[in-house]
């Protein structure tokens, strides 16, 4: 079995807010792996369990651009968040958001080599990437990028320079607006219920299924009565459905007025949204820990072998 260190407790802790113990049998239970262990938690102690799940781990910033009716989103990561308030790296990653709208690259590769010069640096992007790296002293790369070609109108928020949504709509540029802010807030998966990923779904419904299970479980060893299979079932869809609810754009509450959904307020202004792109900084990146005793004392052995 993998042993459990006191450095993957804290990970998971941070990831889940749930208690040191608890983090700590769920791993222990889970062999080691992360991913399961969240799923633990999950089932024994619900939503608690997963409100911090989505921290973000990386450092950059996300840029947007426009040519004419083409817009593009564009993130670009760096080492840590000082370099995310250097003008010369600002402006870097205003040029490649811009580029994308303009050029229309195929993809990373194609985006690095479109003309630009900065700082002295050039002619291409990727040029004055390298050239940014040897001035500024870290490392920085063009993560990713989504162009939008113009056939529908575009709405876009940032949230400083972390958080990037573009909205394609047809109707109201104020309600399309405030829904890119919602979605910047909210962070929904999907436009609609329909279109949640079917393996989120599928997640969802064996955490459902999982935590009936315990439930009975608890119930059985109580001397209480066990709920049928019948209610068991109603209950997990119960379950996913709620969950599609929060997580599609469309079924959630407004975040201006949560007495109506998105839905209703786009019927209200006649407008359609059509989709919707969402941009957080360092989402699914593991950034570096470092383990400042271990690299202190690896050092100071190094100095007294080279005395």
């Amino acid at each position: 079995m993998a042993a459990i260190t006191a450095s993957m407790v804290a990970e998971l802790r941070g990831k889940t807010d749930a208690p040191m113990m608890e983090c700590k049998r769920a791993l222990t239970e889970a062999g080691g792996d992360m991913a399961k262990a969240e799923e633990i938690l999950r089932v024994r102690l619900g939503s608690k369990a997963g409100k911090a799940s989505s921290r973000i781990t990386a450092e950059g910033v996300v840029a947007y651009g426009v040519e004419g009716t083409a817009g593009a989103l564009l993130e670009v990561n760096c080492e840590t968040d000082f370099v995310t308030k250097n003008d010369s790296f600002l402006a870097l990653a205003k040029a490649a958001a811009q580029a994308v709208a303009k050029y229309n690259p195929a993809d990373l590769a194609a985006l690095g080599a479109c003309v630009y010069e900065q700082d002295g640096f050039g002619p291409t992007l990727e040029d004055v990437r390298k050239g940014l790296i040897g001035k500024i002293g870290e490392n920085m790369s063009f993560r990713r990028f989504k162009r939008f070609d113009g056939s529908n109108q575009l709405a876009s928020y940032l949230h400083g320079t972390r958080i990037g949504v573009v909205v394609e709509y047809e109707g109201n540029e104020t309600a399309a607006k405030d829904v890119a802010m919602h979605v910047a807030a909210m962070k929904p998966v999907a436009l609609s219920s329909q279109d949640v990923p079917a393996e989120l779904v599928a997640r969802e419904r064996s955490v459902a299924a999982a935590k009936a299970a315990e439930d009975a479980a608890v119930a059985t060893a109580a001397g209480k009565p066990v709920q049928s299979a019948e209610i068991v079932a109603k209950r997990i869809d119960g379950g996913v459905q709620k969950f599609l609810k929060e997580v599609s754009l469309l079924n959630q509450p407004f975040v201006k007025n949560d007495k109506q959904s998105v839905e209703q307020m786009l019927k209200a202004a006649a407008t359609t949204v059509k989709s919707f792109t969402l941009y957080v900084v360092g989402e699914g990146i593991e950034k570096k820990v470092d383990d400042f005793a271990a690299e202190v004392a690896a050092q100071v052995a190094a100095a007294k072998q080279a005395a």
